[in-house]
């Protein structure tokens, strides 16, 4: 681990992971990266260049990817990831990690967070505000749980998925990858095809209007 920070993304999310970071109190220094070039400080942190120049403080700083859309979130770090840099996961304080919980590297944790043991948290992944998942979760690589989210046991999400706030899914599901579940939608059975999902109990979109069962 290095004593500098670099937080890659200076939105809304970023201060939310610069906050994280503050509360951890590893870092000495922590700074940003963001394309805007209009953003010179957030919270008081100096914005020192664009993504692309993450690669000249390879050597010196730990990275984090703070992008919420997913897709964008795997290029950049995979690319860090390629050129062995060094990407760290950032857990708040006040989020509870139960036993035997994994979480990858890239992955942040928001405040009031409950992870129940056994479960496992892919590379990349924002378990955001106030969610909970149960014993034995399986969250695959850059899924964004999203705050209010509450998944019971034995839940798997797909890589690249995406739980809106306040989304409750149902004990022994499976959510395939690639699949966006709107806000208050409760999952009651497994979502094999990607797509959107959403209603009570959800049932996905076609062209925006008509729903089906998900089969």
């Amino acid at each position: 681990m290095n004593d500098k920070l670099i937080i890659i993304g200076a939105s809304g999310h970023g201060k939310v992971v610069a906050d994280i970071a503050i509360k951890m109190n590893k870092w000495r220094s922590i700074s940003f990266l963001d394309d805007d070039g209009s953003i010179k400080t957030v919270m008081g942190f100096e914005v020192v260049g664009k993504t692309a120049d993450a690669f000249t403080y390879k050597d010196e700083a730990d990275f984090f990817v703070a992008i919420g859309n997913n897709g964008t979130r795997k290029k950049i770090q995979d690319g860090l990831e390629k050129e062995g840099m060094s990407v760290v996961r950032l857990i708040h304080p006040n989020a509870v990690i139960g036993t035997n919980v994994e979480i990858g590297i890239g992955t942040a944790v928001m405040a009031g967070v409950v992870i129940n043991s056994s479960s496992k948290v892919g590379r990349g992944c924002i378990i955001n505000t106030c969610c909970s998942l149960d014993h034995d979760n399986v969250i695959e690589d850059y899924v964004h749980i999203s705050p209010g989210a509450n998944l019971a046991g034995t839940v798997k999400v797909g890589r690249g998925s995406w739980m809106g706030i306040g989304v409750v899914v149902s004990n022994n599901v499976n959510i395939t990858s690639n699949c966006t579940v709107g806000a208050g939608a409760v999952v009651m059975r497994d979502i094999i095809e990607p797509g959107t999902y959403v209603g009570i109990p959800a049932g996905r979109v076609n062209d925006g209007k008509n729903f089906n069962t998900g089969k």
